[in-house]
């Protein structure tokens, strides 16, 4: 099954074949033309002190009663009575399990659901048997093995436990925090085309961040925000810990590049974070509209607010050669989507 990321990849590509049009499950009352240039963006719980254990590395907790966010409660995670199935990455978090826990017991855990992988970072570098933080990631063969294990949880304030044992330990509720995919896109108001130039990078996102509560956080800061979105890797689709946002005006687009950094504050959440101009990789110079570079898409895009302009090598030496402009640097598009600076020799 593919993905919503990957459908609107297609549309930009111009294939309009998406397959089921459960991947736009959510976004009923969008206009065309918004899904069209979407495709452009490409206190404490039950258990106390279990959250004091996982590392802000780790993602940290979302105490999602802390800021009204026009989310649905659920009052469980597993409704034999809804009307659709709830999807979710292959990858899920595990934190605050047993200190002396190894990567076989943490396997022996949870094989019961299925075939499954147990990661951390670093861990081939660590050559380190033991989960260094606390927390790991389980990654499943079958995203059905997911469902079991969501089934097999216990529910609390929202938050998802199972018991594991150690060792030493016997029992040990660790928390569960599985990444359901429709939390990946948010439409903010619909009624308003997506402007991939009116579009910003947001790095280092906290992973349990969801796209609405991006929204919603964004949109206080500096008004205006029409979508955002959580990327995810294209394999396990689990968030790699960056977003876009896409703003309704220029004014709050060069208000939130302006400011260069955030301060996301969402309950458990309290992170500085990076805020970069969303760079394209397929728009024509805006100066020379392609005519002194053969047709070829512009390599270099200027964040400063008195250019805010794609532009080919020979019109960005031209450009930037005048006063009070030399100083400017371009930004190019990396892996990942993110936005990077590039040093500028001059011809």
């Amino acid at each position: 099954m593919r993905t919503l990321e990957h459908c609107l990849s297609d549309i930009m590509r111009g294939v309009t074949d998406c397959g089921s049009s459960e991947h736009f499950k959510g976004f009923q009352g969008s206009n065309i033309n918004s899904l069209q240039s979407m495709a452009q963006l490409h206190g404490k719980p039950f258990f106390q002190g279990i959250d004091d254990h996982i590392p802000e590395e780790a993602g940290g907790f979302v105490d999602n009663s802390v800021m009204p966010l026009n989310s649905p409660t659920r009052s469980s995670p597993h409704s034999q009575n809804s009307e659709s199935v709830e999807r979710f990455s292959r990858k899920v978090f595990v934190g605050g399990l047993p200190p002396d826990i190894d990567e076989d017991e943490i396997t022996s855990s949870f094989r019961r659901f299925g075939p499954l992988v147990v990661d951390w970072p670093h861990k081939a570098e660590s050559k380190s048997y033991f989960p260094p933080k606390g927390y790991a990631f389980l990654l499943f063969q079958d995203e059905s093995s997911v469902q079991q294990l969501i089934e097999a949880c216990i529910t609390d304030e929202d938050k998802l436990y199972l018991c594991v044992s150690s060792p030493t330990i016997k029992d040990k509720p660790v928390q569960i925090r599985p990444w359901r995919l429709s939390d990946a896109d948010f439409v903010l108001n619909a009624s308003m085309p997506l402007d991939p130039r009116k579009t910003v990078f947001v790095g280092g996102v906290p992973r349990p961040l969801k796209a609405f509560e991006l929204a919603m956080i964004m949109d206080r800061l500096y008004g205006g925000v029409c979508y955002a979105g959580i990327d995810t890797d294209p394999e396990l689709k689990y968030p790699k810990g960056a977003g876009r946002v896409a703003f309704a005006n220029q004014q709050s687009y060069i208000a939130a590049i302006s400011a260069r950094f955030v301060q996301l504050q969402h309950g458990d959440i309290d992170k500085r974070v990076e805020v970069k101009p969303y760079v394209l990789d397929d728009q024509m110079c805006d100066e020379c509209q392609g005519q002194l570079c053969g047709g070829k898409f512009a390599p270099f895009f200027c964040a400063n607010v008195t250019c805010l302009q794609y532009y080919c090598e020979q019109c960005w030496a031209t450009i930037h050669s005048k006063t009070g402009r030399e100083y400017h640097k371009p930004l190019v598009k990396e892996g990942a989507d993110r936005p990077r600076a590039v040093p500028f020799r001059w011809c």
